[in-house]
């Protein structure tokens, strides 16, 4: 018999993923983060046939392993924002970059049960490659991102996500400290750029993986 909690979380899911399969995304179910990077690494991926592949800020992406996988696959080049060894401002310019390859991977802050994507950006280059940059996008997206509405997301964002982020960054921001949102001034303020996507465009431009385990923040 299958878990519980995985059966509940199954029905969820299903009813979110057929939301954004109405709302024109293209949307796949992993029973896990394993399943999750199978998915992505051997059907997803190979079926866009990309040359170039980068990805944003997303602890959910580096939970599936996906990242070591295509970091040292040379069938595909890579600019890889998250290599530590390389200045910070060349990493910005790495971000630039990104925002024009083939496949751009990450994770989103909250999806609604009507199948629409929450995301709240410091720098906004997430956000902007969601929008319009890249040929494809690839989202992870564990249960605990589900949220009823768009108003629920943006309070799942500031009241959890973002003081998560902060401590996890070790940014100076207040909410660090207060675990809540403050609505700083701070010069470390993460929550600078909101972007709310309804619809995928082209149709199946953005590829979702819905992951029932809960992944990231």
């Amino acid at each position: 018999m299958q878990d519980p909690i995985d059966a509940y979380w199954d029905i969820r899911l299903t009813k979110v993923k057929k939301e954004l399969d109405a709302n024109n995304f293209d949307v796949y179910l992993a029973k896990n983060k394993n399943f999750a990077k199978k998915i992505a690494y051997e059907t997803i991926i190979p079926s866009l046939a990309p040359k170039t592949i980068s990805w944003g800020g997303s602890k959910t992406f580096i939970e599936t392993r996906l990242y070591e996988a295509l970091k040292h696959d040379p069938k595909y080049s890579v600019v890889d924002t998250y290599d530590k060894g390389v200045p910070p401002e060349k990493i910005v310019e790495r971000r630039r970059q990104s925002l024009l390859v083939d496949l751009y991977i990450t994770g989103t802050n909250a999806v609604t049960e009507s199948g629409t994507l929450v995301n709240l950006d410091m720098i906004g280059n997430r956000i902007a490659a969601l929008t319009f940059g890249p040929k494809y996008v690839l989202l992870f997206i564990g249960r605990n991102k589900i949220v009823a509405d768009v108003k629920s997301a943006m309070n799942r964002i500031k009241q959890y996500a973002a003081p998560v982020n902060v401590m996890r960054l070790e940014k100076k921001s207040p909410c660090g400290k207060t675990g809540r949102c403050e609505n700083c001034s701070s010069p470390d303020r993460i929550c600078n750029t909101w972007t709310i996507t309804e619809k995928s465009f082209p149709k199946n431009r953005v590829k979702v993986v819905l992951i029932n385990e809960d992944m990231g923040f």
